[in-house]
């Protein structure tokens, strides 16, 4: 990975919000990379700083927001430190976000036409008749039948998926390097959700895209993403590439997470492993593993002090004191462990 190009730095974020209740801790010393041409996934429950992260990148945090420290590097510049004129050059043109709910990323009274040539005219200053040129190749793109009698037409007039296609049409309308999806397929079913999957799939692919996927549902991403990172209570407890998490996690929220993700073999006697408790007040961070009050592995130290991130290998690390040499050796969850077990086995098979 490391003579692959860098596309996005994230170093050391610390995002805050002030509130009547107190000062919340959202994201707490966020340190990741973006690769040209890969997705990278980012998982955990609501809540844990994945939706804050992105926004930071974007820019569009709101007003009670504060980036307390921390850098977001790209094209040489830290995002954090340009002034908001300088990032209306890069938001939508160069970084561009999916979101979650289509309906509500869409002008209902707009035209669904207007909605996507708007980008161009104004970023690119495009002509007119360029713009719904290039608007009726994206609608193409994106899978939407009939694309010239669509494009005057409304959001009310397009099913869910339909909708977040055209989302997904206007966040590529001036050809943007990095593309994040925050939870894009949440609001839609099963089958609308694989199709829209494979639609970011065949469209990075096709355009070099980097992408930044946020999720809470780890099975969605399996065969999306090339590398993930796990987060909890504002800090990532886990990253690697794809087959590390899945088939050699190590933090106990990764175990958790995994082993509470029902699977083709899961009958409907089976009882599905739970992750008790909630997580913690943010407003209060917990001063050791944030993860320990809600874990059967933790230890003394989980409430005291917080785990350094272990390396694994060149690709995966994790933010475990089970990873200290010293530490018992425990074993993942056995439901998980059995999972694992048949998977690798069928791999190798």
């Amino acid at each position: 990975m490391s003579n692959r190009e860098k596309v996005l730095e994230v170093k050391d974020l610390y995002v805050t919000f002030n509130t009547i209740a107190g000062k919340v801790h959202a994201v707490r010393g966020v340190d990741f990379d973006l690769y040209k041409g890969e997705t990278l996934a980012i998982v955990g429950e609501s809540g844990s700083g994945k939706s804050v992260t992105t926004k930071t990148i974007m820019g569009i945090l709101s007003r009670n927001a504060n980036i307390e420290r921390g850098e977001i590097m790209y094209e040489g510049k830290d995002l954090t430190k340009i002034p908001e004129n300088d990032f209306v050059k890069v938001r939508g043109s160069k970084i561009s976000m999916i979101f979650q709910d289509p309906m509500s990323s869409l002008d209902p009274v707009m035209k669904i036409g207007k909605q996507i040539t708007e980008a161009l005219i104004l970023k690119e200053n495009t002509t007119k008749e360029e713009a719904k040129k290039k608007a009726i190749e994206l609608m193409k793109a994106v899978g939407i039948p009939q694309a010239e009698l669509r494009y005057e037409q409304y959001p009310f007039q397009f099913s869910g998926g339909m909708r977040q296609r055209i989302v997904i049409a206007t966040a590529l309308a001036c050809d943007p390097d990095v593309l994040i999806c925050d939870e894009p397929t949440t609001a839609l079913d099963v089958t609308i959700q694989s199709q829209i999957l494979e639609l970011i799939k065949k469209l990075q692919k096709e355009r070099g895209l980097s992408v930044v996927f946020i999720t809470h549902d780890l099975g969605v991403v399996a065969n999306l993403a090339d590398r993930v990172a796990v987060m909890y209570a504002g800090k990532i407890v886990e990253y690697g590439t794809t087959d590390e998490i899945y088939y050699d996690p190590a933090h106990p929220y990764t175990w958790s997470l995994l082993a509470s993700m029902p699977d083709l073999n899961t009958s409907s006697n089976d009882e599905l492993y739970t992750i008790p408790g909630t997580p913690p007040n943010m407003i209060y961070p917990p001063k050791g593993d944030a993860f320990a009050a809600r874990s059967r592995y933790a230890m003394k130290i989980d409430f005291e002090k917080q785990p350094p991130m272990y390396k694994i290998s060149d690709t995966h690390y994790a933010a475990s004191w089970l990873l200290h040499p010293m530490a018992p050796k425990v074993e993942m969850p056995s439901i998980l462990k059995k999972r694992i077990e048949v998977q690798t086995g069928k791999r190798e098979a």
